[in-house]
């Protein structure tokens, strides 16, 4: 899997093959590993967990746990300033000690997640806290692809 902070796409490949590309959403303050920068962090990262498989569709994550609640406009209209956790989460943890590994530049405990959103939140603009946002449809099927340990470049 690679994620493109340029092109704002997240592409999958089998066998060096492209199979599927799907726009995303990274961090509005661009590209960065540092604890509290709110940026994207890059190089080699893997899937670590999976969150939210069995959900429906727009379910709310809190602390990587499903409220009961699925999102709605209403929900949204309560709560504007919240960074919604949607769907499904792909917790991913960085394999690159000292650049996403370790120390305050640690993408695991940064909680850098790839994550549903709701359906008003453009893609293909840089707008997260960090995390990579794609729509709810395509972070399901995500979820169900990619396997614990799932190779994912993020440049």
């Amino acid at each position: 899997m690679h994620v493109s902070l340029e092109r704002q796409r997240l592409m999958l490949f089998e066998d060096e093959l492209l199979v599927e590309s799907a726009a995303v959403s990274t961090a509005l303050n661009g590209a960065g590993e540092r604890n509290g920068s709110g940026c994207t962090p890059r190089g080699r990262h893997r899937i670590r967990l999976k969150i939210g498989a069995g959900c429906p569709p727009g379910a709310v994550f809190r602390g990587r746990r499903w409220t009961g609640e699925v999102y709605s406009a209403e929900l949204g209209a309560a709560a504007p300033e919240r960074d919604w956790i949607l769907s499904r989460i792909l917790w991913l943890t960085g394999c690159e000690s000292g650049r996403n590994r370790g120390g305050a530049v640690d993408t695991l405990r940064r909680y850098i997640y790839i994550h549903g959103c709701p359906e008003a939140e453009p893609m293909g603009v840089a707008r997260s806290h960090g995390c990579i946002r794609i729509r709810n449809t395509d972070v399901i099927r995500l979820c169900d692809w990619a396997p614990i340990g799932c190779p994912v470049l993020i440049d």
